[in-house]
């Protein structure tokens, strides 16, 4: 039986003989029914024989060493196995870490009597049941040296240096003081975005054991193959004797893109009492022990003609890192892509704190930068009295601004057209403080923004059943996103055959190596390993060999030797709001967004994706920010009561949409719609609160107490 809706003509009719392809047809995800009626299993649902479970003991200073460690209450606590330390923990490669960045410090658990930073991991306590385990945890005495602690950030700090050049250089195109001087108006503002935490539904979690020489991990993680690559490496074992596997992950947003301290604590517990170990993190643990996004710091300066066309872009930029951990904060990516002008010049640097190690956090870099960037843009509209629609269509580069490279599609123009249709921007008085209602200040406000795109090598494996069917294997991994149903759809059109003659393997790093769900290109990466597998099956099967037979197909030198353009996806968000100012209250009333992401495989699914960004991005703008105690150092709202995001009183009514766009240097023409639904909206919030009330905010997060007029 035919399963895809009918193929349509121009007129409606149907075309006799076609079936819809696969891609491009909205279908709900194939493991919804799964997911809603309670079958689905996470990481910590897993049945394991003989299971021991581990929970962590944080450290309570932010900075000193370890005196003594008393495990006598502990050990006598009831179904307490055991407890590791620095003392008596494996040790581990002090090199190990990321080819990005270098040695990774936050790897190196229980290695020493060092504590890093506040909930720094000091000990594991290894029980027969989860509730044993936090006893016995609780019971664990630990005496520390305190000694000074720095969780001051600001640009201006001592120990600021210049951050990676992994991403690229610095932009210095033209020369910028000299386009500034010659400019008819000039923005020179700083603004500021406080640490961020992901908070993904699902904490992490893992489970290790040991077959025979092989080490196994369960783990809700958003790299299955990279992760097992980074633990064999830590702990000194060839990989094909690590195996690390998932089914479901309950959310990762980025701080499941890297090995945690829970498969590594897990993975040592193991090695030690020879027993399954799972470790759970608490939600507390959650914020103090995995990766959040850095505060920022930015200088913007535009500086600009009369008609509104830009001589000059400066963006400087400064965020937080661990001591022991090297990251990139990209936030100056958009300010060397988004708008044409004379002279760029970007500078991105770094300042070393006693803090919690920084990693990605959905749309790193460039939702803080874009903040930055988008806010000033709109001062410039406000100072030039010009529409700030029109100052950046007058802006639109023929070429990439700094690089020099042609485009390989660029659709940011029609964004910000259909995205002011559909909103209804045209006759906007673009004066503040116009429009009320009652008590409340109404105000509209926009932004822009381009992604990076492009598809890292990966590969996959596809075997013709002797059944008819056909099973796909990669190492991906589904985080929530919509991934499994995707990828089973541009399997059955790369391989010709309907949806129900797909078997899809992902979530395991046996199957080979593929790129992680980070940086919207899971999708777009695997996708093309599976249409090249595809291709050369298929070209095997014409000769009609024995079934079954596999083929397993390596993306490598496709991508790499692709031309050298630019790649990326575009966006254009509009934003309404209400404030009150007697209370501060800031309500968004409506958002509306339009996204160039490439071709779309399944419409229904992003449209979530990109609505549920902008659910994000308006979590960014109003609530967000972690806040830690200057004698502690430790964060103070480390749980879902201090730790503000939207819930659903706090979300409008949501237009999210795409435009015609395609990649041409993809062989499905894709991009990644994934974060960049995230992206502007925080500026086009910030905006639409000028709008109302005349007051511009260049921190975020929007408070009550920084809006509330007296």
């Amino acid at each position: 039986m035919n399963t895809h809706p009918q193929v349509l003509d121009g007129t409606g009719a149907e075309i006799s003989g076609l079936s819809a392809p696969a891609i491009g047809t909205p279908r709900t995800r194939v493991e919804g029914r799964d997911k809603v009626s309670g079958k689905a299993r996470y990481a910590g649902d897993i049945p394991i024989e003989r299971l021991a479970h581990g929970a962590v003991v944080t450290a309570t200073i932010a900075s000193g060493r370890i005196t003594a460690i008393d495990p006598s209450a502990t050990l006598a606590s009831p179904g307490v196995i055991g407890v590791i330390d620095h003392r008596n923990a494996p040790r581990v490669d002090p090199e190990a870490g990321s080819p990005f960045f270098g040695p990774d410090g936050q790897l190196q658990l229980l290695q020493d009597d060092q504590i890093a930073h506040g909930g720094w991991p000091v000990a594991l306590v290894v029980a027969e049941t989860h509730e044993q385990a936090r006893a016995g945890a609780e019971r664990l005495r630990v005496s520390y040296v305190e000694q000074p602690h720095d969780i001051a950030f600001s640009p201006g700090h001592p120990a600021a240096r210049p951050a990676l050049s992994a991403f690229g250089p610095d932009a210095n195109k033209g020369d910028l003081d000299a386009e500034l001087a010659a400019s008819a108006v000039v923005v020179d503002e700083s603004y500021t975005t406080p640490a961020q935490h992901a908070c993904a539904m699902e904490p992490h979690v893992a489970t290790a054991w040991l077959e025979g020489a092989v080490l196994r991990g369960i783990d809700s993680n958003q790299a299955p193959y990279g992760i097992a690559a980074q633990l064999a490496t830590l702990f000194g074992k060839p990989l094909s004797d690590v195996r690390v596997q998932v089914e479901q992950v309950g959310g990762g947003f980025g701080s499941k893109t890297g090995l945690g301290p829970q498969l590594i604590l897990a993975t040592m517990a193991t090695m030690l009492f020879h027993r399954p170990v799972r470790v759970a993190l608490t939600r507390e643990e959650v914020f103090l022990a995995t990766s959040a996004r850095p505060r920022t710091d930015q200088r913007v300066r535009l500086g600009a003609d009369r008609d509104g066309r830009l001589r000059a872009i400066g963006h400087e930029a400064a965020f937080e890192i661990s001591g022991k951990s090297e990251f990139i904060e990209n936030c100056v990516e958009i300010a060397k892509t988004l708008y044409a002008a004379d002279a760029i010049r970007t500078r991105l640097n770094v300042v070393p704190l006693n803090i919690l190690p920084v990693a990605s956090v959905r749309a790193p870099g460039t939702a803080p930068g874009s903040f930055a960037l988008e806010s000033a843009m709109d001062e410039l509209a406000e100072r030039l009295d010009m529409d700030p629609l029109d100052l950046r269509r007058r802006n639109e580069p023929e070429v990439g601004p700094v690089s020099g490279l042609p485009f390989t599609s660029r659709n940011f123009q029609l964004c910000l057209s259909e995205g002011a249709r559909q909103f209804g921007w045209a006759g906007r008085d673009h004066r503040p403080r116009r429009r009320r209602e009652g008590h409340l200040l109404i105000g509209t406000g926009m932004a822009g923004t381009s992604f990076f795109t492009t598809a890292f090598p990966s590969s996959a494996t596809i075997t013709a059943e002797q059944d008819g069917t056909f099973t796909v294997a990669i190492a991906a991994i589904d985080i929530g996103t919509g991934a499994r149903t995707a990828l089973h759809a541009i399997a059955a059109d790369a391989l010709r055959v309907g949806w129900d003659r797909i078997r899809l393997r992902i979530g395991d790093s046996a199957i080979g190596p593929a790129w992680q769900a980070g940086g919207s290109l899971g999708t777009t990466s695997w996708g093309w390993a599976i249409v090249a597998a595809a291709r050369d099956l298929l070209e095997q099967l014409e000769s009609g060999p024995a079934l079954p037979v596999s083929v397993t197909s390596d993306t490598t030198e496709e991508i790499m030797s692709r031309p050298h353009r630019e790649r990326h996806s575009y966006s254009a968000v509009f934003a309404e709001v209400a404030v009150d100012p007697a209370t501060g209250e800031v309500r968004v009333r409506r958002l509306v967004g339009r996204f160039a992401v490439g071709r779309v495989v399944n419409p229904l699914m992003v449209r979530s994706q990109l609505t549920g960004g902008m659910i994000m991005g308006l979590s960014i703008a109003l609530q967000e920010e972690v806040v830690r105690d200057e004698v502690s150092g430790r964060q103070v709202n480390a749980d879902f009561a201090g730790y503000h995001f939207a819930a659903n009183a706090d979300v409008p009514f949501i237009d999210a949409d795409f435009v015609e766009d395609h990649e041409p240097d993809d062989p499905l023409g894709m991009k990644g719609p994934g974060e960049i639904g995230t992206v502007a909206v925080a500026a086009a919030i910030a905006n639409a609160v000028w709008h109302a009330t005349g007051k511009r905010h260049r921190e975020l997060p929007i408070r009550l107490d920084r809006v509330i007029e007296d």
